[in-house]
């Protein structure tokens, strides 16, 4: 099978193009939103193909998965006919919740794929066909060490998206634990807060190197308010980090009793960041209890065979 796919969001590709399938992804010279083309700093295996948009009416696509709503006229634009369509949602909706109508409420022929069931719940998608196929994650393997006694925190832009992404907790979590925030745009982040240079660094990292330098950090912070379920948090699970995470959106059934402390109290969060940095090995036991919980719902091979199972529907 040929999957047209844009490259939108990197961390979700990488899973979806371990599948069996050739992967055509468009690029323009710019490299552009709608043009990325290949990650670069993820690793995607060689079934993923480059194809600038005049060459894919002859690519022989077989289904497009679409991502964002201008690219149902962009596909049609591009390859001159209408194959098989899914639309893949990855946010909980912003604007008006939970009164939020979705792109392709009612849009016949396409159905909707949610990445959880909290968005599902929470999008107003109208008589629109929809599913839920959870995330799944490249295993990373059980590399935690936690020899440093700092709380990792994984965010792109934090400064921009404020409230949103917990941005501005992390004084509060600074003062239990020294804060590494990784993602992008992160430079600056210590003065931006007022938080003193050795209580937050900033760093940005390519995903490959990510994963080692987390899994040094002693406990994974989660201070997100509103957004889907980060796979930041599901990797920091499958590293065997222990895990400290608001009771937001989909936090609560990804994060189950004995891998980690989940609550909407600031102190009890705090107080968990502390209980972990000063305890190595009480760190150590609740993140292989995260591991374990995350290989079990959130493995490749079962979000690869809920992919194929929904592809060869919509294809046949």
């Amino acid at each position: 099978m040929r999957i047209l796919i844009w490259h939108v969001h990197g961390s979700w590709t990488t899973a979806f193009v371990q599948g069996p399938h050739t992967y055509v992804v468009p690029v323009i010279p710019d490299r552009g939103p709608d043009g990325l083309g290949r990650a670069r700093t993820f690793d995607w295996p060689d079934n993923v193909i480059e194809l600038p948009p005049e060459r894919l009416r002859d690519a022989d696509i077989d289904v497009v998965i679409l991502q964002r709503p201008h690219e149902y006229a962009l596909a049609e634009q591009w390859l001159g006919r209408r194959p098989p369509m899914v639309y893949l949602e990855h946010n909980a909706p912003d604007g008006d919740v939970p009164n939020t109508r979705h792109p392709v409420a009612d849009l016949p022929g396409v159905p909707l794929v949610h990445v959880t069931h909290f968005n599902r719940l929470m999008w107003d998608a109208g008589s629109a066909e929809t599913t839920v196929i959870e995330h799944g994650i490249v295993d990373p393997g059980p590399l935690w060490t936690g020899e440093m006694p700092h709380a990792a925190v994984v965010v792109n832009e934090p400064k921009r998206r404020g409230r949103t992404t917990g941005t501005d907790l992390l004084p509060t979590f600074a003062d239990a634990a020294p804060l590494d925030v990784f993602g992008m745009r992160t430079e600056g982040l210590a003065d931006h807060l007022g938080i003193a240079a050795g209580r937050c660094r900033s760093h940005e990292l390519a995903q490959r190197d990510l994963h080692s330098a987390l899994a040094r950090r002693r406990v994974y912070v989660h201070p997100i308010r509103w957004t889907s379920l980060g796979l930041s948090l599901l990797e920091a699970m499958h590293l065997g980090m222990p895990v400290v995470a608001l009771a937001t959106t989909e936090v609560t059934e990804a994060v189950p009793t004995g891998a980690g402390v989940v609550s909407n109290r600031i102190d009890l969060l705090t107080d968990a960041v502390r209980d972990f940095v000063a305890d190595p090995l009480h760190a150590r036991l609740v993140g292989e209890g995260a591991r374990t919980a995350a290989l079990a719902r959130y493995g490749l091979s079962r979000f690869l065979d809920d992919w194929e199972r929904l592809l060869k529907e919509v294809t046949r």
